[in-house]
């Protein structure tokens, strides 16, 4: 039976490791990957499988090294993301080094727009987009000493040359796959400084999201399955769900388990009525309690209310601007009506609030527009702000605006962390003005007495104060 070693990487290039479930930012706070445990879980189901998490146990490179020289896995698998290519190439290198005959799968979406960087050599395989089923074929043909060349959904280096294959179509039954391998994380104490409450896991019951904003994206296998379609169909891939008996089926076991609190990672939530309440019952009923992502147009007022009733603790709502051109500029599909509209109904059945404010989107962006922005979400006493700068991801509509109009410094994309960098110049607005308004803002905002004071007294225990004192140390100074 062949050995798999899903991988975390120590850091080699840089300081602060990079999160890959997100895959836009440095690890504020540590989220287990429930794609990566995802892919786990189908593994296991037929090899050997172990979980190593060099960032989270301070495992150093040459720890890793000494580890795998004296009992090598046959195949390592990174989940990489842009923030993390660079490390992860250089990390491949050394584990060749010491164990040439293990294979390596990177998966993710910086290991799929970033293929040909990421092969390393003829035993590094990159898999594109969406990845259970690609990586079970791939792995039984090594296993049974198949040729494996022509699957679909890979590419490689043989013979010095680059070798991409067609697209593998997506799955269509998601409640096919087995329950993400939390286990192999167990001694991993995950917290979310925004449900406060251990012990917590990550969630997912769809994949993608059908709206056009065009600088967007949602999480990372979300982008690494829209770069994947978009490159042989020109648009972005359909929604896939799981059903509501089967989200149920496992929060269900996730409560026998001892979990308190769930995050839910779906790119939009929240659907319609039907599916929400269903959903909101089980949770009701296990007495989790737990956040998502939601789009505002989203938010009725039966939604709130059902949200409100069953142990919500916060609604991220990506609003990115409260000026009506900018996001139409941006095809957001929502208008500052709309907002004040959602914001109010979940206020209303006491459903805390979580603002994302995304500096520098639109040419239309100024220092006025991200001062008025930032003012009017302040008056309306969310429980949490969060301002980034945006980035434009290769893959995106944005990316290509920004190279046709030279808004790129330096002319070319670099991977930066959207909480405080920015590659971005525009006519009216700098990458280093942005940099210092996102700074700025954040520190008036997380420093000012109402928000500490908000905050307070809804810890329940010193431990998750500290924790939650440490990411905004990390948020604010890095």
């Amino acid at each position: 039976m062949k050995k798999v070693c899903f991988l975390v990487p120590p850091v080699l290039i840089g300081e602060h490791p990079a999160e890959r479930s997100s895959g836009c930012t440095r690890v504020v706070y540590p989220t287990p990957n429930i794609y990566e445990l995802q892919v786990a879980a189908c593994v296991e189901q037929r090899y050997n499988v172990t979980y190593m998490d060099c960032v989270n146990h301070s495992i150093t490179i040459e720890q890793l090294l000494a580890t795998i020289k004296r009992s090598p896995a046959d195949v390592y698998v990174i989940w990489t993301v842009n923030l993390s290519v660079q490390n992860d190439i250089e990390v491949v290198r050394q584990i060749h080094e010491v164990a040439p005959l293990s294979w390596v799968l990177l998966l993710g979406p910086g290991a799929g727009y970033f293929a040909n960087e990421c092969h390393v050599d003829e035993r590094t395989v990159v898999v594109h987009g969406e990845p259970e089923l690609t990586v079970m074929e791939w792995l039984d043909k090594i296993d049974t000493d198949s040729d494996w060349h022509d699957i679909d959904g890979i590419s490689y280096l043989l013979h010095t040359e680059h070798h991409r294959n067609k697209m593998r179509p997506l799955m269509k039954d998601l409640d096919a796959l087995p329950v993400p391998a939390r286990h192999l994380v167990s001694d991993i104490v995950y917290r979310n400084p925004k449900l406060k409450r251990t012990p917590y896991t990550t969630m997912v019951t769809s994949r993608n999201c059908p709206f056009r904003c065009i600088y967007c994206v949602p999480s990372s296998l979300t982008f690494a399955r829209e770069i994947e379609y978009k490159t042989y169909n020109n648009r972005k891939p359909p929604i896939s769900f799981r059903s509501p008996e089967k989200v149920a089926e496992d929060i269900r076991q996730l409560a026998a388990e001892g979990i308190k609190a769930i995050g839910f990672m779906d790119d939009n939530f929240i659907w319609n009525e039907q599916r929400t309440a269903a959903i909101c019952e089980v949770l009701k009923e296990t007495g989790i309690v737990w956040g998502c992502q939601a789009r505002v147009d989203a938010i009725t007022e039966p939604i709130a209310q059902l949200l409100g009733k069953s142990g919500c603790m916060y609604v991220d709502l990506g609003i990115e601007s409260f000026n009506d051109k900018i996001l139409e500029y941006i095809h957001k599909g929502i208008t500052s009506e709309q907002i004040y509209r959602a914001i109010h109904l979940l206020q209303k059945y006491n459903v805390p609030v979580k603002l994302n404010i995304l500096i520098g989107t639109s040419p239309l962006e100024t220092k006025e527009t991200i001062k008025d922005t930032i003012r009017k979400a302040k008056k309306l006493h969310v429980d949490q702000l969060m301002i980034n700068i945006v980035s434009p991801f290769p893959g995106t509509q944005f990316y290509h605006m920004a190279l046709e109009n030279g808004w790129l410094k330096d002319g070319v994309y670099t991977p930066t962390d959207v909480q405080r960098e920015s590659i971005l110049n525009y006519p009216n607005l700098t990458n280093k003005e942005m940099e210092h308004m996102l700074f700025v803002s954040n520190l008036s905002y997380f420093l000012s007495p109402r928000f500490v004071w908000k905050q307070m007294r809804k810890f329940r225990s010193w431990s998750d104060f500290t924790h939650a004192l440490r990411s905004l140390k990390i948020k604010l100074f890095g």
